[in-house]
């Protein structure tokens, strides 16, 4: 979550020439009045892919020959507590431990104290028992570690645990949502809860499957709307406020459902964690995640301090115990960076407290059929948009186009953004039915082929097969 300041030095820093380096880096610092006398604790984490080894010894390779500016290092095999661990350190251990235990110790005493008011006759035993995919990455290995901290009532099984095969092949949180199936390797039973992480284990989805053998997906946008549910439930305190931050990518009934019938307020910004993190942190309780399972909640200072108050000072009862719950959800969050760890702890305790299942979490609202396409074009760069990426102001045409396709159609919308790495742009439609959004996105698509320099052949529609599925 670097300053945009410093993102524009870190882009000077990749572009120097060798020879120009110190020259460069030196006149960093004396932008930023860097002191250089100063000793610096780098922390270092990698995770489980081949090259992280060799690109760690680089770091510390790197670290070492600026001399005087390092103390002392630490290699993490673990890029989850990482964000962690430097939060800890800068605020003198006020947000925990600098260790990996300490890690461990913090999520997993909010956890264990959250769940202990959990009425067991509604959650039930079945409620406690979870399947996590962990994509053969760095999310099992961390697991395990922090299995022996758990109650013994939570039964997790893990799969693609890495001791076969590759990272994310055939599994984790992407492949999950892209192909709207179980990871490889995890056999789901009917009604059982199942979850995916990614290789570095900073996004999270869950999945189940009915009585009728039907995958059913739960995104980003409804780990979002379980949280704000329980967390405005818990804010009696009501001079502090939720507030969900959310992309375009977002399905509309999710915020609808959140304005309309939750009375949350509601932020749309362009797309990257980034952005989502940091218009979170205007608000007292910022609640942020992306469709794909990435995100977090954040809490103000303000807020924070204002609910430790009131779970050690508050005269009434219920008013207290409430804001017992939120403390611990505050230790519970790993409020530095998307943590799919700390996330699953979230999200098991809520459904244990509001004796949820799976299912019912489902139900909350359904979403709208959506679909999304790429479209290749000459230059990227001539989609320029606005409103968060969901007007287009260039080329001028285009956002009519868009307009009039998607009035043709009931509860839909559909935008269009260039890609941040490649001459793409990427195609985003929702309608009242899957065959609707399949045709609209096709069809705006079309449009910024036409008037956007697409290169090759106009997209072509799928087949009417593939259209009611």
């Amino acid at each position: 979550m670097l300053h945009p300041l410093w993102e524009e030095y870190a882009t000077q820093l990749a572009n120097a020439e060798e020879q120009e380096l110190q020259k460069v880096m030196t006149e960093i610092c004396q932008k930023e009045a860097v002191d250089l006398h100063r000793d610096a604790l780098v922390f270092i984490g990698r995770d489980t892919r081949p090259s992280s080894l060799k690109l760690s010894q680089a770091v510390m390779d790197g670290v070492c020959v600026l001399g005087g500016l390092i103390s002392c290092f630490f290699i993490i095999n673990v890029c989850l507590p990482l964000h962690y661990m430097v939060c800890c350190h800068n605020t003198q251990g006020q947000y925990g431990k600098a260790t990996l235990e300490g890690y461990y110790e913090k999520l997993s005493k909010a956890f264990v104290e959250l769940i202990k008011k959990a009425n067991s006759s509604s959650s039930g035993d079945r409620q406690r028992h979870l399947k996590i995919d962990c994509a053969n990455g760095i999310g099992a290995l961390k697991l395990r570690e922090m299995e022996r901290y758990f109650p013994q009532e939570v039964l997790i099984q893990l799969y693609n645990d890495g001791s076969r095969e590759k990272l994310n092949h055939l599994c984790g949180a992407d492949y999950v949502k892209v192909h709207q199936k179980p990871p490889r390797g995890m056999y789901v039973v009917s009604n059982s809860r199942c979850c995916s992480f990614d290789g570095d284990a900073d996004r999270i989805v869950y999945y189940y499957k009915d009585a009728d053998d039907h995958f059913h997906l739960i995104d980003g946008d409804k780990i979002a709307t379980l949280i704000s549910i329980f967390l405005k439930e818990l804010l009696v305190e009501r001079t502090l406020t939720v507030a969900v931050v959310q992309t375009a990518y977002a399905n509309g009934s999710s915020t609808r459902y959140l304005e309309e019938t939750m009375k949350v307020p509601v932020h749309c910004v362009k797309t990257g964690v980034k952005h989502l993190h940091h218009k979170a942190q205007e608000f007292d309780v910022g609640v942020y995640f992306e469709a794909n399972g990435h995100g977090t909640v954040l809490f103000s200072k303000a807020a924070e301090t204002k609910i430790r108050q009131l779970a050690k000072e508050e005269k009434d009862d219920e008013r207290r115990e409430a804001a017992k719950m939120l403390e611990n959800v505050i230790d519970l969050i790993n409020q530095t960076v998307g943590d799919a760890i700390a996330d699953m702890l979230v999200i098991e305790a809520i459904l244990a407290l509001k004796g949820l299942t799976v299912q019912q979490w489902d139900s909350i609202y359904t979403d709208l059929p959506n679909r999304l396409l790429k479209v290749q074009v000459a230059d990227r760069q001539v989609i320029c948009t606005t409103d968060a990426e969901r007007r287009v102001t260039a080329p001028p045409a285009l956002q009519a186009a868009i307009d009039a396709l998607v009035s043709t159609r009931q509860a839909a919308r559909a935008f269009v953004r260039p890609s941040g790495t490649e001459d793409t742009v990427r195609v985003y439609a929702e309608a009242h039915t899957q065959e609707a959004a399949d045709a609209l996105a096709h069809e705006v698509s079309a449009a910024v082929h036409r008037l956007a320099g697409g290169v090759g052949a106009p997209p072509q529609p799928a087949a009417p097969a593939t259209l009611l599925t």
